[in-house]
């Protein structure tokens, strides 16, 4: 189908100065097996384009699943209509913004494929640990779940661009509740945000510590039911990776997203604390504090070789030593803003234009083991798994809760603690960074289920980071 696109785009007929075709095709599978039970599977299948054109000031786009020459010739020419009807109306001259010309391809490290298992074997997979699940009449819900994707695009242009695209994505999970009289507490692998996603096959449901992992959660969620609420007071935290993940997405990701910067997106997901003229000298965090863009990990789950507008993927510092560097914008918001950004210009589907969105941001490794940070901290609490969030419209102020808490009383890891939640302000909380785990303490994690856009898009983010310990924290239980 791809090959015979690329022809295909070479008839179309047009006098636009520039035009672009970006071919989507996703299938996916999810599988699950609850209280023991395989429910039925799920499948879908999508596939379309997304023409673009860009002529004399005017911009325009047209989707169709109609990929015959005939479909493709009437989405360009409805695409040129929008185009001709924006011309002097946007806010800059998309002449000015030079068209990338790359061609090449990104594809799956060989042998990293779901095939390699059964359907049999992948709901036997699932079934045992649902089974390793009910270990108490204290569970009252428990499942797991297995989603795959296998997505294929294409981008072509008339400026020579052309780039094939591969990618595998593999996303386990176990998910436990515990109740005893009023209270009620869960656990999980990876979080209701499905934090251990990654490209691969079925290697990933090692990596992410699937097998075995039913009994293990199960157990986790019956030491909350006995656990005292998690206390209230200014404290040091000492966020796990499956945390950090979240707090990288909203207090890094998204305010650094140069639409919103812009202003593109206040009347939906709101704008920034970020200015313009804050980059190349704001201290972000504290000097320990080193954020990459970072598309070339293979097996993470943002990973590509070019955007959806065709720009090149490079790895890239945002944060440096505590210092704003980059934006996490493509290649019309970097020409809008005279700013050098990275390229994450980006669409959910084919019926979706790119947008900025950040893709694999990712704490680089610092120096501490976590022992050395435990027994570093007089009085504070380690936290895992997000399980609630809140930030303000600005990407500034927020509050987060974590299922797993345990104190550090004196610098030894002690009693578990349930409901653990703090609070902060978005640069003050990073500059309150202290220290920073070792590689032994990094993991891969991302999200399926980024959201932005208007209207809504989806995207699936990566995150990288190792433990990490902050100072002086707003922290507080249930009922703070």
């Amino acid at each position: 189908m791809s090959d015979s696109l690329r022809d295909d785009f070479r008839r179309l007929k047009t006098g636009v100065e520039f035009f672009s075709l970006r071919y989507v095709c996703e299938s996916e599978e999810v599988l699950s097996v609850r209280h023991g039970v395989c429910e039925p599977p799920k499948w879908a299948h999508d596939r379309g384009v997304m023409i673009s054109v860009i002529d004399r000031g005017g911009s325009g786009y047209a989707a169709t699943s109609d990929l015959s020459l005939p479909g493709l010739q009437r989405a360009l020419d409805e695409a040129n209509v929008f185009a001709q009807a924006t011309r002097g109306r946007l806010a800059m001259d998309l002449q000015r913004v030079a068209q990338p010309q790359c061609q090449g391809q990104y594809a799956p490290p060989p042998g990293q494929d779901m095939v390699t298992m059964s359907l049999r074997e992948r709901y036997e997979l699932l079934a045992e640990e649902s089974a390793n699940c009910k270990i108490d009449p204290r569970i009252i819900d428990w499942a797991t779940s297995l989603w795959t994707t296998h997505r294929e695009q294409r981008y072509l242009s008339s400026a020579g661009g052309d780039i094939r695209q591969e990618f595998r994505f593999v996303v386990p999970n176990v998910m436990v509740t515990a109740n005893d009289g009023l209270v009620t507490q869960m656990r999980s692998l990876a979080g209701q945000y499905n934090g251990y996603c990654r490209q691969g096959g079925a290697e990933v449901i090692n990596a992410a510590g699937f097998i075995g992992s039913g009994a293990v959660v199960a157990d986790e969620a019956l030491q909350l039911l006995m656990a005292p609420d998690c206390p209230i007071g200014t404290m040091d935290v000492l966020l796990m990776p499956d945390q950090m993940m979240l707090q990288v997405h909203e207090s890094i990701g998204h305010p650094l997203e140069l639409d919103r910067i812009l202003g593109d997106e206040r009347n939906f997901a709101g704008a920034s604390f970020v200015t313009l003229d804050m980059f190349g000298s704001f201290q972000y965090g504290s000097a320990l504090l080193n954020v990459t863009y970072d598309p070339s990990r293979a097996e993470q789950f943002a990973s590509y070789a070019f955007d959806d507008e065709g720009l090149k993927a490079e790895k890239a510092y945002v944060i440096r030593n505590g210092i704003l560097e980059r934006p996490l914008g493509g290649g019309i918001s970097q020409a809008r803003a005279g700013l050098w950004g990275v390229a994450t210009s980006r669409a959910s589907s084919w019926n979706r234009a790119p947008i900025d969105r950040m893709a694999n941001l990712n704490v680089e490794p610092g120096a501490s083991s976590l022992e050395e940070m435990i027994s570093s901290t007089e009085r504070g609490v380690l936290m895992k798994t997000n399980r609630s969030w809140s930030i303000d419209d600005s990407r500034n102020k927020f509050q987060f809760g974590c299922e797993w808490g345990q104190l550090i009383e004196h610098g030894e890891l002690t009693r578990v603690v349930k409901n653990s939640n703090y609070r902060g302000i978005s640069a003050s909380f990073w500059r309150a960074l202290r220290m920073v785990g070792d590689e032994d303490t990094f993991e891969i994690m991302g999200t399926p289920f980024c959201g932005k856009g208007e209207p809504s898009q989806i995207v699936r983010v990566g995150h990288a980071s190792p433990a990490c310990l902050f100072s002086n924290v707003d922290v507080f239980g249930g009922d703070g």
